[in-house]
This record gives C-alpha cells, sequence and structure tokens, in this order.
C-alpha cells in the first residue's frame, strides 16, 4: 500500500458526511418554512378592503339616495341596499339575519322577503315576520358636505336624516351593526 502524501501546504477537501449534510438541510428547510409562516401572517394582518369594494368605505353621491318613501335602491357591489325613510336614509346588509340568505325588495308588497325562509321586514330594516331573531344589519352612514367634511353620522344604527347641505355620503361596510333582537 502507498502512504498518501500530504503535505501541510495542500489545502484539505472540506468533506460533509452524511449526518452533517441531513443537519443543515433540516435547519435550511425549517428556516424557509418560517420565513414562509412570517410572510403569509404579515400578509394575514394587513387589512386588504380598499374604498370602493366590500369591507371598505363607498362614498355616493347624494343623487344614488332615493327620495323619501321611494323604493330602496340596490347596491350591489357594496352589498347593501340604500332606504330613505321618513326618519332618514340606512345601508341595509343584504344578508337575511336567519340564516344568510340574500333577501329581495318586493315591489308589490312594499317590503323585503327573503325568498328560503319566508322573513319579511320592512322597508327600514324592521322585522315583520318569519324565522329571522332580529331586524336586517346595516351600515354605518355618513353625509358629508361640499368640502368632504362630515355634517352628520349614523353609528349606532339609527337612520340618518340627511341635511340639506349634503353633496354626498360614505357608507362603511367595515363594521356591521346588528339589528335589534325580536320581541
Amino acid at each position: 500500500m502507498m502512504a498518501q502524501n500530504t503535505s501541510p501546504s495542500e489545502p484539505t477537501p472540506l468533506s460533509v458526511n452524511r449526518r452533517e449534510f441531513l443537519n443543515y438541510a433540516w435547519g435550511a428547510s425549517i428556516m424557509l418554512f418560517m420565513a414562509e409562516m412570517g410572510v403569509v401572517t404579515y400578509l394575514y394582518a394587513m387589512p386588504r378592503f380598499k374604498e370602493g369594494e366590500f369591507g371598505g368605505t363607498f362614498t355616493l353621491d347624494v343623487s344614488a339616495v332615493p327620495p323619501q318613501g321611494a323604493p330602496p335602491v340596490d347596491n350591489p357591489d357594496g352589498r347593501f341596499w340604500i332606504s330613505h325613510t321618513p326618519e332618514g336614509v340606512k345601508a341595509l346588509y343584504k344578508v337575511c339575519t336567519h340564516l344568510g340568505c340574500l333577501y329581495k325588495w318586493v315591489g308589490s308588497n312594499n317590503r323585503f322577503e327573503c325568498p328560503c325562509h319566508g322573513s319579511k321586514f320592512e322597508a327600514d330594516g324592521t322585522y315583520i315576520e318569519g324565522p329571522a331573531p332580529r331586524d336586517l344589519d346595516q351600515f354605518a352612514v355618513t353625509a358629508l358636505d361640499a368640502a368632504g367634511n362630515p355634517v352628520a353620522t349614523s353609528d349606532d344604527g339609527s337612520p340618518l336624516p340627511l341635511p340639506p347641505d349634503t353633496v354626498e355620503i360614505k357608507v362603511d361596510t367595515g363594521e356591521k351593526i346588528r339589528g335589534k333582537p325580536v320581541g
């Protein structure tokens, strides 16, 4: 057998045995996984709602509000109905409070009706009859003047009487106002 001649001036090749390689591979995969989870958590925590899409704020011209006593106006992008009753304006969420069906305005009966289970509501979202446990849910409405300053706001679910200098309204679909329980 020949002896291997290694002189101190020649560098020895770095060798990684199998156990070290697996440790490095596991460490790298765990670090990659943790980085991915960090990015996913960050993206999940950031608000994704913008103005003009559901979950954000909708700015509507005052001409989009129906005249007092007229049938409510549907806003499909915002998933709400604009209703103008003698008490004021309301933005009613389009989901029935019973089991989450999409109710419709029935002009011949002058009320909202759920086609699935028969719950009925007045134009202002007040419960009439059916299995629904409460009035219709709604969103906060803010009236703005020509300068864009808030003139009046309904954050508690009461109708918003529109001041005479109202130019546009904002409907905040980011937070639901629960309807009053039946009974």
